[in-house]
This record gives structure tokens, C-alpha cells and sequence, in this order.
């Protein structure tokens, strides 16, 4: 365990060349970035998620009836142990040939297996509410976390200069509030990856999941190598734009009445500020000191995140381009908006409209027949009525 201490924490690996670990401990200031700082973060996350668990109930839930948020009614099922059966173990949409299995063990019609495990998925699919409860808790922390670290950095020289990031760098003091601003968002992104299998399912689950590792990864290896000023700078962008993202977020989206495509546009354009920063990170910084494997690790997470940021904007510019030259308004493409079941339910709205459609063009049509029926009917007589009349 010693060997592997040291292995991990060779000066090298961390810090540029010519600069030891026991030069940080000269540093002049009233704190300086150690690695066991990292371990408020777990207590913080759980702290985080206790006061989440209230203010959802006591704050989101209410709010959530007041803006008129509804929840979808489900219908109840009937128990068929055979059936849930099947949907907890082997899956929540079978297909035909699973069905007409079903159908011969539970003496049911196909129509009734359908419709059993149609309304079974019902029940599973997350509420309104709930939706809107999780989206205000990330809104709510999200649109504090950017005011106090505005607040923090707008009389930092590094807030106006970037090349202040660097000027002697890694022998820079921490202040205690850019400290508590790393060790509060840290908190927080591990809170979120604690709830993430408890949270609503997203199409982007898998995205999400390499963000919030690679947030982490960047906060914490930032913190240890000092990367505190440019990290500061990394936070505040994505800050003062993911709670514009949450007030978009379907139900909240809803419950204030704001439009898609304005806060995704609001979203996506602080988000591509990241840009210079990495400018910043991989040429700036170079005039300070030479690369090492810190440097690296640091920028290859940062374009890990940036990348994320890019596929997300390109499902929005598509959506955008529908609209604009197709003429059609679709629903926002970003996938961490719609969940999984969301897109079932509008699959079944389709059907369902396509059923309709089936039945109101026949009806249509036997008007139709009905009306060139009659006016044959009607011109038959005509000539009958003439018919005496010439003779």
C-alpha cells in the first residue's frame, strides 16, 4: 500500500517539472489545496441528498400543485402473478410471440395481455411531480451555486484575465471561498451519481453518467494539482447555464410557461465559452511552465466535457433546422429531456391517432359512396320522370 502511496502521488504526475511538493508547503496563504480536503465531499454529498429529500417535499411538491402541475391518472390492473412475473424478470414489452406464450399460461386474449402490461407500465413511469420536484432541486442549486461563484470571482484578476490563471502557478494560495466552491460542487455531483439509478431514467442516461465521472475526475484531480483558478472559471460557465437547462426541463418548462427553443439556445451558448478556457489550459498556460501528465489529464478531461457539450448542441441545431426549413416543431432532440417512458407514451398517442385516422377515413368514405349513391339514385329518377314525356 506504501509503494503504491508513492507510485500515485510522484510529484511528477502532478505538478510541473522543477516544482515539488515541498514547495506548495512554502506557499504563502491562508490555505493551500490537499488531497484529504476531497474527503468533505462524501459527508457533503449525503448532506446534499438529506436536503434535497426535504426540500422536494416541503418545497417542490407543493410548488408543483400551486403551478397546476397534473399528474397522468393510471388505471388499475388486475394482479396476474404470471404476468408481473415476466415483466420484473424478462421485460416490461414483450413481444408477439412472448404475448401468445402469455396468452395459453393465463387463459387471457391477446388483446387483454396488451393492454395489462400497457397499463403495468403506466404505473412504473414517473409522475409530473416528480419530474418537476427533481428539476426544481437542480435549478434551485444550480442558480445559487452560479450567484455566489460570481460573486467569489468578479474581483479576481484570473475573472478578466486569463493569464492570470497561470502567473505562478502552482504556488497559489487558496481562497476559503473558491475552497468551499469546490468542495459544494463536488459534494453535489456526487450526490447526483449516488440518486442516479432512484432519478427518472433518461434517453441519455449513458451521456450522463460519463458527465458527472468526468466532472468529478476534473474537480478532484484540478484540486490536487491547484488547478483552482481556471477550475473556478470551468464551474462558473457550466453553472450559469445548466439552471437555464432545468427551467426548461419538461414539466417545469410547463408549470412557467417558457418555450423549448429559448432556453435551449440560453443554454448552449454559455456552455461554448468552455472554448477560449481551453485555449487557455492548452496554449496560455504553456508560456508559464513545460507539459507533464497532469497538464494532460487535465485537458483531456475538460475536451471529454466539451465534446458532451457539442453532440448536445447538435441535437439542438437539428431540432432547430427541422423547423426552420421542414417546417416542423418537434420536441426538444436533447435526450436528457424526454425519459424513456415519455417516448412510449407518445408512441401509443401515435397509434392511437393512427387507429382514429383508420376509422374516420372509412366513415369518410362510406359518406362518400353514400353521397355518389344518391345521386345516382337521384338522376335514375329524373330520367324516369322524363321518359313519359317523350314518348
Amino acid at each position: 500500500m506504501e509503494q503504491l502511496s508513492q507510485w500515485l502521488w510522484k510529484q511528477e504526475y502532478w505538478l510541473p517539472p522543477g516544482i515539488s511538493w515541498e514547495d506548495l508547503e512554502k506557499m504563502e496563504g491562508s490555505r493551500r489545496p490537499l488531497p484529504r480536503d476531497l474527503l468533505l465531499a462524501l459527508p457533503l454529498a449525503l448532506g446534499f441528498i438529506m436536503l434535497r429529500y426535504a426540500f422536494e417535499r416541503r418545497v417542490a411538491f407543493p410548488l408543483s400543485r400551486v403551478l397546476g402541475v397534473k399528474d397522468r391518472v393510471c388505471l388499475k390492473i388486475t394482479a396476474v402473478p404470471k404476468l408481473e412475473a415476466f415483466y420484473t424478470k424478462n421485460s416490461r414489452q414483450p413481444t408477439q410471440n412472448e404475448i401468445s406464450s402469455l396468452v395459453n399460461q393465463c387463459n387471457l386474449t391477446h388483446r387483454q395481455v396488451e393492454t395489462w402490461f400497457r397499463n403495468r407500465r403506466n404505473q412504473d413511469r414517473p409522475s409530473n411531480s416528480k419530474k418537476f420536484c427533481e428539476a426544481s432541486w437542480r435549478f434551485v442549486f444550480y442558480l445559487l451555486a452560479f450567484s455566489a461563484g460570481f460573486a467569489s470571482l468578479i474581483n479576481t484578476p484570473w475573472f478578466w484575465d486569463h493569464r492570470e490563471c497561470w502567473r505562478g502557478f502552482p504556488q497559489q494560495p487558496v481562497q476559503d471561498a473558491h475552497y468551499w466552491y469546490y468542495m459544494l460542487e463536488l459534494g453535489f455531483y456526487w450526490s447526483l451519481l449516488l440518486c442516479v439509478s432512484v432519478d427518472v431514467k433518461r434517453k441519455d442516461f449513458k451521456e450522463q453518467i460519463v458527465h458527472h465521472f468526468a466532472t468529478i475526475f476534473l474537480l478532484s484531480f484540478s484540486y490536487c494539482s491547484n488547478y483552482i483558478r481556471i477550475g473556478t472559471l470551468v464551474m462558473l460557465v457550466h453553472d450559469s447555464s445548466d439552471f437555464l437547462l432545468e427551467v426548461r426541463a419538461r414539466p417545469l418548462s410547463h408549470a412557467f410557461m417558457l418555450r423549448n427553443n429559448q432556453s435551449n439556445t440560453a443554454r448552449k451558448l454559455p456552455k461554448h465559452i468552455t472554448i477560449p478556457i481551453i485555449y487557455t489550459t492548452l496554449v496560455l498556460s504553456m508560456e508559464v511552465f513545460e507539459p507533464f501528465i497532469g497538464y494532460y489529464i487535465f485537458n483531456a478531461l475538460l475536451l471529454v466535457l466539451q465534446v458532451l457539450h457539442i453532440y448536445w448542441a447538435y441535437l439542438i441545431l437539428r431540432m432547430i433546422y427541422k423547423f426552420l426549413f421542414l417546417g416542423k416543431l418537434d420536441k426538444d432532440e436533447r435526450s436528457d429531456v424526454e425519459s424513456e417512458a415519455e417516448e412510449e407514451e407518445e408512441e401509443e398517442d401515435r397509434s392511437s391517432w393512427r387507429k382514429r385516422k383508420v376509422v374516420l377515413d372509412s366513415r369518410l368514405a362510406m359518406l362518400s359512396s353514400s353521397c355518389v349513391l344518391n345521386n345516382l339514385t337521384n338522376q335514375k329518377a329524373d330520367v324516369n320522370r322524363r321518359l313519359p314525356k317523350a314518348r
